[in-house]
């Protein structure tokens, strides 16, 4: 512990990204060795900038959620009646978690709709798309400011209801139970697999739900199955789509991409990239 103390925050946090890195890998590459959903090489097209990005995931939107967080706290302190939250802090803690999870994944899903529909937004959101292979490691292809706007409006509706404090002052239970889960989750539902599951797959989301997320085989597709973890939101919303038997044919999308991670991080700021639109 002594020699731990001593050591810059930033390579401890870099340390546990790695041992983090590691038992991930150690789950998902075997998997998707014995059930691949398509033949493709463990060192695919830009699996270097995805491992890049995973650290980058790792270590910058917690700074990114800092400042919002604060404001968030000020104004729920002049707004929110405290009687709501002495009622939902009585509740048991298997209530409020699944409470946690509902809201949460209600603000997930719209941030992450939002990603899409917003052009400015999607300038962010394209580079997590661009991705024409998919497996465990492209759930953490993503910019800073993408990962960090879905993650801040899943956090707003349980600061609201009194089942997380946006403190970083103090351990907050549920929005870390909440936020490992779905992070394992998001390897899960990317991973190269095959499975389908039934009529589970109408309740929690699978990588064939997901993947949809990503195909661009034709604009009657895209922009569906939005929700992290629940695909009854997409129901809730009309944006559900899984077809029994079929998988997307092609991942990813026609406007071009830099393979530069430093012009992927930056050109978001100045370069105009339309969302695609769905035909009606």
């Amino acid at each position: 512990m002594d020699i731990l103390q001593q050591l810059p925050s930033f390579v401890i946090d870099v340390f546990r990204l790695s041992l983090w890195l590691l038992i991930i890998m150690v789950i998902f590459a075997p998997l998707e060795r014995l059930w691949p959903l398509r033949s493709q090489a463990f060192f695919r097209k830009a699996w270097l900038t995805d491992l890049i990005y995973f650290f980058l995931s790792g270590l910058l939107p917690k700074f990114l959620l800092v400042v919002p967080m604060g404001l968030i706290a000020l104004w729920l302190r002049d707004f929110v009646p405290a009687e709501l939250h002495s009622h939902v802090a009585q509740l048991p803690l298997w209530a409020r978690f699944v409470a946690a999870m509902v809201v949460g994944e209600f603000g997930a899903y719209w941030g992450h709709r939002w990603l899409h529909e917003v052009p400015f937004l999607w300038r962010f959101h394209a580079i997590h798309h661009s991705a024409e292979q998919i497996d465990w490691l492209v759930n953490t292809r993503a910019h800073p400011i993408d990962l960090a706007f879905p993650r801040l409006c899943g956090f707003i509706p349980m600061f609201i209801l009194g089942l997380a404090q946006p403190s970083t002052h103090q351990m907050d239970l549920l929005p870390l139970l909440v936020t490992l889960l779905g992070t394992v989750w998001g390897f899960f539902i990317h991973a190269n697999l095959r499975w389908r599951f039934g009529w589970l797959e109408g309740i929690v989301s699978t990588p064939a739900f997901h993947h949809w997320h990503h195909t661009r085989d034709n604009l009657s597709v895209i922009n569906k199955n939005y929700a992290p973890m629940l695909p009854w939101m997409d129901k809730l919303f009309g944006t559900y789509y899984l077809p029994k038997q079929q998988w997307p044919k092609r991942y990813g999308i026609d406007t071009p991409i830099s393979s530069s991670l430093w012009v992927q991080l930056v050109q978001p700021f100045y370069c105009q990239k339309k969302p695609p639109t769905q035909k009606t």
